[in-house]
């Protein structure tokens, strides 16, 4: 009797650890999962930057948006761009020249014509062109630096006018990433970049330069009758940026805009034809500033050729690293003096 219980008890305690050995095993299997395993250890990889995916080989499109103080106040999509380009034009006024890279955005606006100093800036960045018109300057020089454009004159199927707008009919060209995304699937547009990012960033705040100095307001007069400027939130670490005085709000999302590094430099600048149109002498070298945080930092900048990135040093030679966040970059005629304070 006791041998046969003995025997019971045997088989009864190989069963439960054959179980139990199962459920060790099935545990196991789960819980090394791969993706178990990247949720759970720690992540000693760079941080991941959120303006742009480093990763990403996609062209960004660089697209010109009309800074007319009839189109500002219909300003749509801005606050989707990585950075943002300010020039003068003729008549005293100012053109964005916007990236937008791997967006969605469904507004970008309003859009207006090409001037010949702004496809410089989309040649160092190897971007798609998107515009509404262009100059005779602009227009020969696409076709003689081989520029992939998108023309709302020509191609107005990728574009649409906002006619509720109670503004004049150059005022209301719009765009949306989709369009233009599916515009250069059409016209067989190369896809990925030949170049890096122009700049690189940091994840974390970048340390300030001793030769950098607290910067709370900035203004920036292109001319007379326009001005940027910017006043620094200490709680969110950006720049709320005004012209004219007032506050620059996006039209669709009803925010104001919000800037995170400013660079500011000078060039001159003349007039070449009886309209006022201009030519800058940004193919050239310089000073400026690089504004971030409640700082500025002074930097150096140079470009050698139209086609050529144009260069950002601090001032003992290095490369400059912008914090993660948009970049507005302001090349202001040399009559003009900005002020930073």
């Amino acid at each position: 009797m006791k041998k046969m219980i003995s025997k019971k008890k045997s088989s009864r305690i190989k069963i439960f650890a054959v179980i139990l050995l199962l459920l060790v095993c099935a545990f196991g299997v789960y819980y090394f999962q791969p993706d178990i395993i990247s949720d759970l250890s720690f992540d000693h990889s760079k941080p991941k930057i959120q303006i742009i995916d480093e990763d990403s080989k996609n062209r960004a499109y660089g697209v010109m948006i009309n800074n007319h103080n009839q189109a500002r106040p219909y300003h749509a999509g801005l606050q989707d761009a990585y950075l943002v380009y300010e020039m003068i034009v003729e008549g005293g006024i100012t053109r964005y020249l916007a990236f937008f890279q791997d967006q969605d955005t469904t507004k970008i606006g309003p859009i207006r014509s090409a001037r010949p100093y702004f496809l410089d800036y989309v040649m160092e960045h190897d971007a798609y062109f998107v515009h509404w018109g262009f100059s005779d300057e602009a227009k020969s020089d696409i076709n003689r630096f081989g520029i992939q454009n998108i023309n709302g004159l020509y191609q107005e199927k990728y574009f649409w006018r906002d006619r509720s707008l109670p503004v004049s009919l150059e005022h209301t060209a719009f765009t949306s990433m989709e369009k233009l995304k599916q515009a250069s699937h059409d016209f067989s547009y190369r896809n990925n970049r030949n170049q890096d990012f122009l700049f690189s960033y940091s994840a974390s705040s970048i340390s300030i330069s001793e030769d950098a100095f607290f910067a709370n307001q900035i203004s920036i007069p292109y001319s007379k009758g326009l001005t940027t400027s910017y006043v620094y939130n200490e709680e969110e670490k950006v720049y709320k940026q005004f012209v004219n005085g007032e506050e620059h709000v996006d039209f669709v999302t009803k925010k104001p805009y919000t800037v995170k590094n400013i660079i500011v430099y000078q060039v001159s600048n003349s007039a070449i034809d009886n309209y006022g149109r201009q030519q800058l002498n940004n193919v050239s070298k310089g000073e400026g500033y690089y504004i971030t945080e409640g700082k500025a930092i002074p930097i150096l900048w140079s470009k050698k050729s139209r086609e050529g990135e144009t260069k950002y040093t601090y001032q003992d030679g290095t490369q400059l690293v912008l914090n993660d966040g948009n970049t507005w970059i302001h090349i202001e005629p040399k009559s003009q003096k900005f002020v930073i304070e």
